[in-house]
């Protein structure tokens, strides 16, 4: 009787290619699957009826969990989606995406009911109540970010290195010449709900202060305009005044620039800004220095390590360790000194 493992010697391939070449669970080459197809069809390879029948039983969808407020768009949450849902096509699964701002229940309805065979989640948070309840469902699981550090690697995940884009953020606003630093951090109810980059990009703001020696001032920012404007103006017009302003939370962006230009304060002459987690190539009112998210490269990893654990339950040769991405200085602007 023919086997998987005759098919792949005669192919000069492993025997996971035969399969993902079977299953269309992953992208292979097409050189690589017409000469698979070629031994299947010399051998007279007829894959076990057992397998077909658990082949027939995935849905062959994945859930990407981006828990949301309704009317309010992120669009960083849009870019995953788009990015995640190519990247799923190319591994041979479409994308269900679940918006509901608990996701606990959904997912847990999702994971009993066969409607999908593997999670994702967004806006992890520090122990995040999602990630417990499909952990004791044994069902296959990646991360698109991280909570504590202390949480460990199940199930897998991939982020950036929120704390050192924050610090790599400090350190190249101090190496122009700024002292005194502003660094508007996540909105309050990210820090309410333990959001991991929230988290890490404070701490990284902190470690970055106590480094450098530099006045490192911190802000929490807001939803509200109103509020946002008098937090922007209370820091902006005291005296000394901060000479630099890193942003992370972006959304309000243009509402800062507005604010800042009210004030009188040209930028950079006056106040350089830094972005830290901007999108690759998304319009800003100005050139300015930024760290992206690197947001391509996170939606490969997040759908590979899902993948790897829907296909290695046992983790015998599946998801891998953490994938923590380090940070850079995209091309543009450098960051102005002091004065512009």
């Amino acid at each position: 009787m023919v086997t998987i493992k005759d098919v792949a010697r005669r192919a000069g391939v492993a025997p996971s290619t035969v399969s993902y070449v079977l299953s269309g669970s992953r992208k292979i080459s097409e050189e690589t699957r017409a000469t698979v197809r070629a031994a299947i069809e010399e051998l007279g390879y007829h894959p076990r009826a057992s397998a077909r029948t658990l082949r027939r039983a995935r849905s062959e969808v994945l859930v990407l969990a981006v828990p949301r407020e309704p009317g309010k768009y992120r669009s960083v949450d849009g870019r995953f989606a788009i990015d995640i849902g190519d990247m799923a096509r190319e591994h041979g699964y479409d994308l269900l995406l679940m918006t509901e701002r608990d996701g606990v229940r959904g997912l847990v309805r999702l994971a009993r009911s066969g409607l999908a065979d593997g999670a994702m989640l967004m806006a992890v948070r520090e122990r995040d109540p999602r990630v417990e309840a499909l952990r004791a469902l044994g069902f296959p699981t990646a991360l698109l970010g991280h909570g504590a550090p202390d949480e460990g690697d199940d199930p897998p995940w991939v982020d950036l290195d929120w704390a050192a884009a924050v610090s790599l953020a400090v350190r190249e606003t101090v190496a122009a010449g700024h002292r005194r630093i502003l660094f508007w951090a996540s909105a309050d109810h990210e820090f309410a709900a333990r959001n991991g980059f929230a988290l890490h990009g404070l701490a990284g703001a902190e470690a970055a202060a106590r480094e450098s020696g530099a006045e490192v001032l911190v802000r929490r920012s807001t939803v509200d305009p109103v509020e946002l404007r008098a937090r922007l103006r209370a820091v902006l017009t005291a005296t000394p005044r901060p000479t630099a302003l890193l942003v992370q939370h972006l959304i309000p962006l243009p509402l800062l620039l507005d604010e800042i230009a009210a004030l009188g304060l040209r930028v950079p002459e006056d106040l350089a800004v830094v972005l830290v987690g901007s999108l690759p190539d998304e319009a800003v009112p100005r050139p300015l220095p930024r760290i992206d998210l690197p947001v391509g490269r996170m939606a490969e990893a997040v759908v590979r390590l899902v993948v790897a654990a829907i296909e290695a339950p046992d983790r015998s040769g599946g998801p891998g360790p953490p994938e923590l991405i380090a940070p850079r200085l995209a091309d543009g602007p450098p960051v102005a000194p002091p004065g512009g």
